[in-house]
């Protein structure tokens, strides 16, 4: 009996904690028997995420750093828009369009456009990508590195990259006082 109680209370208390720190992924929905459309999906929801942080986050606290040895918020939304062409590219088959490492720009306005840039770039090939092709042998070229894999690898490992880096920019929000868009949606659905 007090095993059960105890069992019983565990649940209650763990579901208002996990309650309270969920997003609106939208897991459930992104299910498919089709890996394309899978991929497609987990895309759209993290795009969405790091637009959403880059523009809400201030000017002035885009040089915050939880700790003085990690990147400061902007050089997170710089890294990923660098990422994001380089990953793209390679999936795409193509040089990145990238003329320069985003990481170290300065600069609220020129950080948005890059990512937002990098993400619409992104979204082709997203959207590009079907069952037909997710398995089609791709030259991955990195540094004097490399080698071949499918193009819905490439893609799968930008988004859990960008699903990453998210989480980062998570807790500098959180830091400083803000809510993440992906939390922010949930508590104003639930109004």
């Amino acid at each position: 009996m007090r095993r059960g109680l105890l069992v019983s209370l565990c649940m209650l208390c763990g579901s208002g904690v996990a309650t309270g720190q969920t997003s609106d992924g939208g897991f459930p929905q992104a299910l498919s028997p089709s890996m394309a459309s899978v991929v497609k999906a987990m895309h759209a929801t993290i795009r969405r995420d790091l637009a959403e942080a880059a523009e809400s986050m201030p000017a002035d606290e885009y040089a915050f750093k939880p700790a003085p040895q990690v990147r400061s918020f902007a050089e997170v939304i710089g890294h990923v828009a660098t990422a994001n062409f380089f990953f793209c590219s390679q999936a795409k088959g193509e040089p990145s369009p990238a003329k320069e490492n985003y990481e170290r720009s300065s600069g609220k306005a020129a950080l948005v456009k890059a990512l937002n840039d990098s993400l619409a770039y992104c979204d082709e090939v997203y959207a590009t990508t079907t069952d037909a092709n997710f398995n089609q042998q791709i030259t991955f070229t990195q540094g004097s590195g490399g080698g071949q894999t499918g193009r819905g690898s490439v893609l799968v490992f930008n988004t859990t990259h960008n699903n990453e880096h998210y989480g980062n920019l998570v807790v500098y929000m959180r830091l400083k006082g803000r809510v993440p868009p992906s939390t922010a949606r949930v508590q104003q659905s639930r109004k």
